[in-house]
């Protein structure tokens, strides 16, 4: 079976005066998908979304967004996609539905249709019932709804979420992730760019992984976890015996024990799948290091994000 792309780029690059900040970064998304950008601050992650949405011109390397050339095809792309940005991009002293209703228009969708195709929307977003209230009124997870909505007007086939959540409470989260779901479901490909790792383990079917500039990692989150194998943790009974628990785990995987002195926790990553919970006891035991507890877990995506980001930057450093 043929995969058709809704996002392809090839060797993307992009300078800022003296800041190279996307040095050949290729992406492949998949029709229908969810694909989570994930990287550090600085990696590159919003200047992807610039290119990609034809607000910013490459210096170098090519990209297709819903089969349309980002350079030469710039009014195509745009009318194929939606946006929404880090900051919500709605009127504060309009209602929700003036707000949409006007971005409809700007749409081109005039009369009953921009009406009929506003009002839908807000109540698909659960914001009926405050449509005619200002939209300076709404909490900030209303607002992102809104936002949501007004990209969705045109019923995009690429939809570009960057970082949509942050700083939402749990539960405003939670709507606007509902609502991601949503659309992936009714067949839209998805690019979401986020700070939140849990958020990507959530949502995306696939994780681009970005650091300084290009693809340091892809694959499911399952496929990326599995990848740094698993994670062996103990809890010790005092801060004074944390150097000791990372001393024997060191000795036991080779990798560097990450300390956490409040949690009185010491983990690391282990590539070794005959590792067993017997076998850490062992080595602590072997080491006199009072402990609570142990165990051996897949590893959460933080972690996988640490591991291979810092891989990322040692090879670099190495080869510079």
């Amino acid at each position: 079976m043929t995969t058709t792309y809704a996002v392809l780029s090839e060797g993307l690059e992009k300078r800022f005066a003296d800041v190279h900040a996307l040095r050949g970064l290729d992406l492949a998304v998949a029709e229908g998908t969810v694909c989570g950008i994930l990287g550090p601050n600085g990696a590159g992650k919003t200047t992807a979304v610039g290119l990609l949405t034809t607000l910013l011109a490459p210096d170098g390397g090519s990209a297709r967004v819903a089969g349309y050339d980002v350079v030469r095809e710039q009014d195509a792309v745009r009318r194929h996609i939606g946006v929404t940005g880090q900051s919500t991009s709605v009127d504060i002293e309009l209602t929700g539905r003036q707000n949409l209703r006007l971005f409809a228009k700007l749409h081109g969708m005039r009369g009953a249709t921009g009406r009929a195709r506003a009002d839908g929307l807000l109540a698909e977003f659960g914001l009926a019932d405050a449509a005619d209230r200002a939209a300076g009124t709404y909490s900030g997870g209303m607002r992102r709804r809104l936002d949501l909505a007004a990209s969705l007007l045109t019923r995009p086939r690429v939809l570009f979420l960057d970082e949509p959540t942050t700083g939402l409470d749990p539960h405003s989260r939670n709507q606007i992730w509902a609502a991601v779901r949503a659309l992936a479901d009714q067949g839209a490909t998805v690019l979401l760019t986020t700070q939140y790792l849990e958020e990507a383990d959530q949502l995306a079917d696939d994780i681009v992984l970005i650091d300084r500039g290009r693809a340091a990692a892809t694959g499911s989150p399952a496929e990326l976890k599995a990848r740094i194998g698993s994670y062996a943790e103990a809890v010790v009974t005092g801060e004074a015996a944390l150097a000791q628990a990372a001393a024997a785990l060191h000795r036991l995987t080779g990798a560097e024990p990450r300390l956490d002195p409040v949690r009185r926790t010491v983990g690391a990553v282990c590539l070794d799948p005959t590792l067993t919970v017997a076998r850490i006891v062992r080595e602590l035991d072997a080491a006199s290091v009072p402990l609570l507890d142990v165990n051996l877990r897949p590893p959460t995506l933080d972690e996988v994000f640490l591991r291979l980001t810092d891989t990322a930057n040692s090879r670099e450093e190495t080869v510079t």
